[in-house]
């Protein structure tokens, strides 16, 4: 009787083993920190100007959907694409988030880079596109090169290299796991898997 039992419970556990995800260190993600962050955070590295990354929105933003409670989502843009406008538009983003009009303005400079095909080629014309989502002048000449905003860009560009980011769009979890989305086959499968390294305690 009990070595019937043991069977039962053996063939009762081989579906939740199938169930649960495998992934494994050095195939679906990379250690590239070794201490944790101390509270559950997702960080995504972007460029306006890889055209990757506009893809990649719709599955952020299936992600940011489905996280748990008390996760932080950062975004971090990088300097090594677009020139002396990589830069540029790091301010952009940072000045963006500090208004509070970030989700409205990466969409339309990622709209003007790859769909329109008119990149802004200087600072006047990130401007405009500030101005044409309610963003005044004063508000954008004051906060540009503010003391906030360098300090935001110096933190993008400190997060990129401590954490050897050499292509975008790149995951970082919790500020220790990369996602490595080469491995990945599916939007459901890349939220499993930030899931799974919010989780780890390791």
């Amino acid at each position: 009787m009990k070595k019937l039992f043991l069977m039962l419970a053996a063939l009762l556990l081989v579906p939740l083993a199938q169930a649960a995800p495998a992934y494994k260190e050095g195939v679906h993600y990379e250690i590239v920190k070794q201490t944790a962050s101390a509270k559950p955070e997702v960080t995504k590295f972007f460029s306006y100007f890889c055209p990757h990354c506009m893809q990649f929105e719709p599955i952020f933003e299936q992600l940011q959907a489905e996280l748990p409670e008390g996760v932080t989502i950062k975004g971090n843009p990088v300097a090594f694409l677009g020139r002396e406008m990589g830069p540029e538009l790091q301010r952009a983003y940072a000045l963006a988030t500090l208004l509070k009009v970030e989700p409205k303005i990466s969409p339309v400079f990622f709209q003007r880079i790859h769909v329109e095909r008119q990149p802004p080629k200087d600072r006047a014309a990130a401007k405009a596109i500030f101005e044409s989502q309610g963003v005044t002048a004063q508000e954008f000449d004051g906060g540009i090169d503010s003391f906030a905003v360098t300090g935001l860009v110096a933190q993008y560009d400190r997060n990129t290299e401590s954490l050897n980011i050499r292509g975008v769009p790149a995951t970082v979890v919790n500020g220790k796991y990369l996602v490595k989305s080469e491995a990945l086959t599916s939007a459901e499968q890349y939220v499993s898997l930030v899931k799974f390294l919010l989780a780890k305690k390791e």
